[in-house]
């Protein structure tokens, strides 16, 4: 996989940083290392390097987790000053403990309330430090209505099982009978599945709706 000479330089940004904090380092700190005018810019630059499979993206501030050529997460730890049983970075391997085991169960519309296909699919080992809260299982996206929020057409989304959310969470909801990947927008008496992109229209849930919250947005995992 070919990557720009601005792309490749980000990565070893990222390699370096998390080998001297232990940590990935934020949108700011990237900016600032790299001369951007805007912390948008670091993410455009982030969100490329997803695409290509050579990083992944997870919600939160420090939401960045290198992968390896397989597509799968770097174990990664920081120097033995910084992590509690002083492990080194260098050739650092997960421990069992480290890893989930998730099934993935289907696809969730990100465009507009599709059929969940609940046939399952397989399972895949993925690190544990990805995800928050810890999931229970995966599915995989289609469309393109939740983009501004880092979810891609054919990412894998985890989810948890909950029949609950708080306003503004990502969630997995059903519709009717059909299921779809939003944010929930709760006030004024509606009940609103919002798209993070523009060109789709919030989905109004109507009163006498058949709906339910199926479960809650924990990270992705994007596959080259």
């Amino acid at each position: 996989m070919t990557l720009t000479d601005r792309q490749q330089a980000i990565v070893d940004f990222l390699r370096e940083h998390i080998a001297a904090e232990g940590r990935p380092p934020t949108l700011a700190e990237i900016a600032q290392a790299f001369g951007f005018r805007q912390a948008r810019s670091a993410q455009d630059h982030l969100q490329a390097l997803a695409a290509k499979g050579v990083i992944g993206l997870v919600p939160g501030a420090r939401g960045i987790r290198l992968l390896d050529d397989s597509g799968e997460p770097l174990a990664t730890t920081g120097p033995a000053s910084g992590i509690a049983g002083g492990t080194s970075a260098a050739g650092a391997v997960a421990r069992a403990s480290d890893l989930l085991l998730l099934p993935l169960l289907g696809r969730v519309a990100a465009g507009r309330p599709i059929d969940a296909q609940a046939d399952y699919e397989g399972q895949l080992l993925l690190d544990r430090a990805l995800f928050f809260p810890q999931p229970d299982y995966l599915l995989r996206v289609k469309g393109d209505s939740m983009v501004d929020d880092g979810i891609f057409d054919g990412d894998l989304i985890a989810v948890r099982r909950t029949p609950a959310a708080e306003n503004n969470q990502i969630v997995v909801a059903r519709i009717d009978g059909e299921v779809t990947v939003k944010r929930l927008k709760q006030g004024r008496g509606k009940l609103l599945l919002m798209p993070r992109n523009p060109a789709y229209a919030p989905i109004e849930v109507p009163k006498d709706a058949d709906f339910a919250i199926e479960g809650l947005y924990c990270g992705l995992v994007r596959r080259g």
